[in-house]
């Protein structure tokens, strides 16, 4: 039976025997479009290049969050703004002034 289940996997196309093989990460970076996250990434690190230690991490967490810190100032905004609307006329009010930049 051994011998089977051997024979069996060695007759398999390469690759099919382990379905947990690492993808391949060459072609993969080649044309994924960068995140929303990354582009500030890169422009973080690129300010934080004379930083180092605590300095640099205290920076890149002030810097990575700048983006998150407008986005609840937005929410607070729009929500002050959509006083007295209900139901689907303050849902799509909302969907609105938070899709705006």
């Amino acid at each position: 039976m051994a011998a089977a289940a051997l024979g069996l996997i060695l007759s398999l196309p390469a690759g099919a025997a382990s379905h947990r093989e690492a993808p391949d990460m060459a072609h993969a970076g080649a044309s994924a479009p960068i995140t929303r996250q990354q582009n500030p990434m890169g422009d973080c690190n690129k300010q934080a290049t004379d930083r180092k230690g605590d300095a640099r991490k205290a920076f890149m967490k002030t810097c990575l969050a700048g983006d998150k810190v407008s986005q609840q100032e937005r929410m607070k905004k729009c929500n002050t703004d959509a006083t007295g609307k209900k139901g689907a006329e303050r849902k799509t009010f909302m969907k609105e002034c938070l899709s705006a930049s």
